[in-house]
Formats: structure tokens, C-alpha cells, sequence
């Protein structure tokens, strides 16, 4: 991957350009939302614990609905998902927005349409997240997802600091207004520059079920995928203590809602910050050394918000934290995205959202209820040393961004000698692949093997194992099982250029003149 170029380079594609600026309101209009929200929510309960419940209500449709609609982005019309999210959040916001306008709405109505409005971001980030990188090369995703992330941050930065004035002299219904418009704009760019559709296939598509166990296999079984979920998890866990307790820290402070928007304009300032810089910091270190400074910098900036009452001094931590959260989440996302192959890339998208997001929500109430019962200081302070207990996760789960050969997908090199094809729901589907190897070659044989079990099982097979002949101790039998026909086409065809790689390096231990032989067995009993 590129990390060279500018960070700027993708703007020069014009669908990109353009879906950037409509996702960048888009972004500021969710911003606005989830602000006045908490805030109100803070006016008409006066409880720390309700208030972080929106942002609970915010993400945790995320952990709910983002694997099936991962699922949903890689196998049905792209667009159309997106389009159909959109009309309906378009509702909610509208819906929540005559409400306050009204005063008819109480905690309970905010606290449901705001929840309807993150069930129909769920449903939507997939595919736009798979999306919105289609125009670019390849080799500048990580610029792409780096700008992205940039046009959110500022989001978060302008979003919040616009929704406190506004909230202040107009009042939250007009607030819900503009969310309403930033969600009608992102609906017109998606229908002007469309996703790309999938490429066509003579296989038949995955079921939703299917579909989700595929992409949880997948992301069990790539050891690349699920060191960044894990990673990612425990930092949202951790660092939405901070973003949750925020209007906690500014009633302490006394600022009202526009100093609460100044706090969140602080991180998402401190994020845009980081931005600039992402580039070069990923081209000059690690992503581990980089992701470890920014778990120790978010760790401070909790401990300073605990024992602090300076304003100012709170102001400049939030502008670190925000520039500790965007730089290592843009390093998930776009390792993440990076490393997974194209049939199953949304799907990966989805399981970073559910890791990082669910974490965020689930971590947002706990907190709130720590805030509660324990006092904000404990809250904060917890969270502080949870973040830094993080660190001990970076040898056992390093980070690195999958080579171009991980997920180039290849073309099966043995060819299908069956008398008659299945229907694609019979099986369970045995596979053999026996190999006649060179006389004193077993353990280096059997190594090479070992490094094919997590390829099969990522890929759809349910089980792995290889047998020695003891008839023919020179013989040994590679065997899986999928649970169909079809689930044995789609993993044929997920197979990368690095598991042909592999394979390769298998048949290299072939006696000569002897040939690596498949043989398939379906279930009849």
C-alpha cells in the first residue's frame, strides 16, 4: 500500500470528490443530532446515565445490524440498500424534529427515534464505507479512508460547536431540521454516483444466515483480520468513557450546551490535526508503535480529565484525545479494509463497526452507570487504566496491512472431473487431495500442510485434517468438509493468489512424477 502520496491524491477523482463533500454534511448532520440529543436528554432527565444512553442508542444498532448488512453490501444491489436506509432515517429525523419543535417529546420518544436513526446508519455504512473507495485505486486507500476519516472528525469538530449555538438560540428542533437536509444530500449523491455493481457470477448468491457465518469464519480463521477486531475492541471500550461522559464534564465545568460543543469541536479539531500528518506518520512507523503512543496519549488524556478543572488545560487534552482516537481508528479501518478480499471486504467493514462501535456502546453505558453510582472521577480513572492495560494486546495481536497476493483472489489451478454437478444445497461435500511425497520429506511436508488449515476453514470449510496411508507410509490425504455444493464453489473461488502459493509449495514435495489428485465425495446418509 501506498504511503507516499498525498492524503489529498483521491480528491482528484471526481465521484470520489464528490461523495467526500455530500458524506462530510451527511457526518456534520449526524454530529448535530447526536449532540442536541444528549444534551436534551440531560435537560429533560438531568441523569448521566440516560444521557450517555444516546450515544448507547446511537452505536449499538451498529453491533446489532452491521454483519448483516455487511452481508447484504457483498451479495445485493448496493445502492439500493443505501438509498432505502437513507429515505427512512430521512423519516426519523423529520419525525423527531416535529417533536421538538412541538415540545411533545419526552426521554423515552428522543431516546427511540434517535435509536431508529442508528439502526438505519447501521444498515447504510457498510456499503457506503465499501463504496465510496471504488473510485480510487487501490494502492491510495489508505489516503482515501485517512480523508474520510478527516471529513468526520471535522464533522465532529463543526457538527457539535454548530448544534450548541443553534441549540442555544433556536432550540433542538431546528437542529433535527438540518440533519434532516444533510441526509436528503447524501441520498442525491448516492444516486448520482452510484456504487459499482458486483461483478457477475455463475454462483449463486449467500443467503443472509450463510452469508454471516462466511464472514465470521472468515474473520476467525485470517489471523490479520482478527488481531485488528480485537485491538480495535478493546480501544472503543475503553476511549468511549471519554466521548460518553462528556456532557458530565461539561455540566461540571459549567459551560452549558456551548461549552459541550466546544469540547467535542476540541477532539474533532485534534482529530482533522491528526489527519494531515497520518501519512507520514504511517510512512516513517510501524502501526504498532504508532497505535501504542496513541492508547498512552488517550490514557493521559482520561487521567487529566479526571483530576483537572482548569478549562483551558481540559480543552487542549480533548484536542489530544481526538487526535489519539482518529489516528488509531483510521489504522484499523484501513488495515481492515486493506486486508480482505473483495467478496467478503463489506463484511470486513461490518465486523469493524460491530468490534469498535458495539464496544463504544456497550462501553458508553457502563460508564454512564460507573459515572452514577461511582462519580465521574472513578469513571474516568477506570477507564485510564483499562485503555493502558490495552498495550499488553500488541504482541499476541500485532497489526500489519495484508500484502496485495493475501487478497488477490486466483484461479483454481485443478479442474472439477465429476460425472454430474450437484444442486447447490446437497452435501455436506468431502474433499481429498492426496499427495505421494519424496521418501524423507514427512515433517517438512506436514509443517507446509499445517499452513493450509486456516486458509480452508477461513474460506467455508467446517473441517480440516490431514491422514498418512499406513498402507503406503509416503502417502498422505488432505481432507475437508463444506456443508454444500455451493459453500465448495464460493471457497474455490475465494482462494487467493497466496493460498495458491501454498499449494504450491505442497506439490513441491511431490515424488517425481507423481501428481496431487482430487477426489470429491457428497453425503449420502
Amino acid at each position: 500500500m501506498s504511503t507516499t502520496a498525498s492524503i489529498w491524491s483521491p480528491l482528484r477523482q471526481p465521484a470520489f470528490r464528490g461523495l467526500w463533500l455530500c458524506g462530510a454534511a451527511f457526518f456534520i448532520g449526524n454530529g448535530m443530532q447526536a449532540m442536541v440529543a444528549a444534551w436534551l436528554m440531560m435537560e429533560l432527565s438531568g441523569s448521566s446515565f440516560l444521557a450517555a444512553l444516546v450515544q448507547t442508542a446511537v452505536f449499538l444498532p451498529m453491533f446489532v445490524l452491521a454483519l448483516p448488512a455487511g452481508v447484504l453490501a457483498d451479495t445485493t444491489d448496493r445502492r439500493r440498500l443505501i438509498s432505502i436506509s437513507l429515505v427512512a432515517q430521512l423519516v426519523a429525523s423529520a419525525l423527531l424534529a416535529v417533536l421538538a419543535l412541538g415540545h411533545w417529546g419526552g426521554p423515552a420518544s428522543v431516546l427511540f427515534l434517535v435509536f431508529v436513526c442508528g439502526c438505519c446508519l447501521a444498515m447504510l455504512t457498510p456499503a457506503w464505507n465499501s463504496s465510496v473507495v471504488d473510485p480510487v485505486p487501490r494502492e491510495e486507500w489508505p489516503q482515501a479512508i485517512t480523508v474520510i476519516s478527516i471529513a468526520y472528525n471535522a464533522a465532529r469538530a463543526v457538527g457539535p460547536t454548530l448544534a450548541g449555538l443553534m441549540f442555544t438560540r433556536l432550540g433542538a428542533g431546528w437542529v433535527f431540521l438540518v440533519t434532516v437536509l444533510t441526509t436528503a444530500l447524501m441520498w442525491e449523491a448516492t444516486r448520482r454516483w452510484p456504487p459499482k455493481p458486483h461483478p457477475p457470477s455463475r454462483l449463486p448468491a449467500e443467503r443472509l444466515w450463510g452469508g454471516t457465518l462466511s464472514g465470521l469464519r472468515f474473520a476467525w480463521h485470517s489471523r490479520i483480520i482478527l488481531a485488528q477486531l480485537v485491538r480495535v475492541m478493546a480501544y472503543g471500550a475503553a476511549g468511549s468513557a471519554l466521548w460518553a461522559l462528556l456532557p458530565t464534564i461539561a455540566q461540571r465545568m459549567g459551560t452549558g450546551a456551548e461549552g459541550f460543543g466546544l469540547l467535542m469541536g476540541c477532539m474533532g479539531s485534534g482529530a482533522v490535526m491528526a489527519g494531515m500528518v497520518a501519512g507520514r506518520l504511517r510512512a516513517r512507523f510501524s502501526l504498532d508503535r504508532i497505535v501504542i503512543v496513541t492508547v498512552v496519549v488517550f490514557a493521559l488524556v482520561l487521567t487529566l480529565s479526571a483530576l483537572v478543572r482548569v478549562p483551558w488545560l481540559i480543552y487542549l487534552a480533548m484536542g489530544a484525545g481526538g487526535a489519539a482516537w482518529m489516528t488509531s481508528m483510521s489504522i484499523f479501518n484501513s488495515a481492515t479494509q486493506a486486508s480482505a478480499p473483495p467478496w467478503v471486504r463489506s463484511r470486513a467493514v461490518a465486523l469493524h463497526m460491530v468490534a469498535a462501535l458495539g464496544a463504544y456502546a456497550m462501553g458508553s453505558a457502563f460508564w454512564g452507570a460507573v459515572s452514577d453510582i461511582l462519580g465521574l472521577n472513578t469513571a474516568l480513572l477506570s477507564a485510564a487504566a483499562l485503555m493502558a492495560a490495552g498495550l499488553l494486546l500488541v504482541k499476541p495481536f500485532p497489526l500489519r496491512v495484508g500484502d496485495t497476493h493475501e487478497v488477490t483472489q486466483s484461479t483454481p489451478w485443478d479442474e472439477l472431473f465429476i460425472e454430474a454437478e450437484p444442486a447447490p444445497e446437497a452435501g455436506p461435500i468431502a474433499v481429498e487431495i492426496s499427495y505421494r511425497i519424496r521418501p524423507g520429506t514427512d515433517e517438512a511436508f506436514l509443517d507446509a500442510a499445517a499452513r493450509l488449515r486456516a486458509p480452508r476453514k477461513r474460506d467455508g470449510a467446517t473441517f480440516w485434517r490431514v491422514y498418512k496411508d499406513l498402507g503406503q507410509p509416503a502417502r498422505y490425504t488432505e481432507r475437508f468438509i463444506v456443508e454444500s455444493w455451493a459453500d465448495y464453489l464460493h471457497q474455490r473461488a475465494r482462494a487467493t493468489v497466496a493460498d495458491q502459493s501454498l499449494e504450491a509449495q505442497l506439490r513441491a514435495f511431490l515424488a517425481e512424477g507423481e501428481s496431487a489428485k482430487m477426489t470429491h465425495y457428497i453425503a449420502e446418509r
